[in-house]
């Protein structure tokens, strides 16, 4: 599922190649899964595009309601390719995962060019540019979903109205002090990883993301949140703030993710070949996987130790195949 660095990525597209533009046209296609709370009849787009965690949402002049937009599982924005080309090539290289040639390693890679209109799209943006001269073709904006989990709602306030209104702190608008934040953390009693999977506690934050916030904070996936030292809150509140970060400045292109990061090494689970990540000592580090909360986690098991009563419930877990 898209996480809030691939939503910040999606909303810049939009952003770059919309701010200004005068809607001439919006094409859409039924579906009553995807369009919720709306038919789409009644849905109208885009000229400027602001994020809240893995929600986005399309600013309009003028009254009426703005569109709330949200990826699901396999949602996308895909802008037309000459539009692309209009911005060079800098931003059409940024574009690459919304056009459709994702360089995400746990996503497969188009062989072949895309035809436009996509498949699965739901809805397409007309856009024209005022200062553009007349014939100057339109620029295209589309929603796709192929599996059909993603949402798009119509909102008076989007800000102050389900769903963004049901979300936690967003870790790069809005991330809470120290001290509120560990209030928060040490009064539940569950995994520290299904905490960060929490929506309401932390929105945006997604599975790779969580797991990469627990290894550089070494903190172990079931480590319960109530048996958290205060340095361990102290490092997962800045590597919270900290990961999240340095993934929206990479605008999710995990070519620029560091070096020293999980998600390089993480995607090997069955795999026999050895990998050749080094603990910071140099030595091989052994990367193993469990399931927390539902959703499978990464971690390295020289940095990441459970401890305290959480080791007890250590059977529960379900532990998979590991390398070194």
């Amino acid at each position: 599922m898209p996480e809030l660095p691939e939503v910040e990525r999606a909303a810049d597209a939009i952003t770059a190649v919309g701010a200004g533009k005068v809607i001439e046209r919006v094409e859409t296609n039924e579906d009553t899964i995807v369009y919720s709370g709306c038919t789409h009849e009644e849905f109208v787009s885009s000229t400027r595009c602001n994020i809240m965690s893995k929600v986005f949402y399309i600013d309009l002049e003028g009254e009426g309601k703005k569109p709330v937009l949200h990826f699901g599982m396999t949602g996308a924005i895909q802008v037309s390719a000459s539009r692309l080309a209009d911005h060079g090539p800098t931003l059409s290289r940024t574009f690459a995962q919304i056009h459709g040639a994702p360089t995400m390693h746990y996503r497969r890679k188009p062989t072949t060019s895309e035809p436009w209109p996509p498949r699965f799209t739901k809805f397409i943006l007309h856009l024209r540019d005022p200062a553009a001269s007349q014939g100057t073709a339109l620029t295209q904006i589309a929603f796709v979903d192929a599996r059909r989990l993603g949402r798009i709602r119509l909102c008076d306030s989007p800000m102050t109205e389900p769903p963004i209104s049901a979300l936690g702190f967003d870790p790069i608008l809005c991330m809470p002090p120290l001290e509120e934040f560990a209030a928060s953390v040490k009064k539940r009693s569950c995994p520290i990883k299904a905490l960060l999977l929490d929506q309401s506690f932390s929105a945006g934050v997604g599975n790779y993301v969580a797991d990469e916030i627990l290894y550089h904070a070494r903190v172990h996936p079931e480590q319960r949140c109530n048996s958290l030292t205060d340095v361990q809150v102290a490092a997962l509140h800045l590597q919270t703030s900290e990961v999240c970060r340095i993934a929206v400045e990479a605008k999710a292109d995990d070519e620029k993710y560091p070096e020293n990061w999980l998600f390089k090494w993480r995607w090997g689970k069955g795999k026999k070949e050895k990998h050749a990540m080094l603990l910071p000592s140099g030595e091989p580090a052994t990367i193993k996987w469990l399931t927390v909360g539902g959703r499978t986690s990464a971690y390295v098991v020289e940095l990441q130790h459970l401890t305290g009563e959480a080791k007890k419930g250590k059977k529960a877990a379900k532990a998979s195949c590991f390398y070194k």
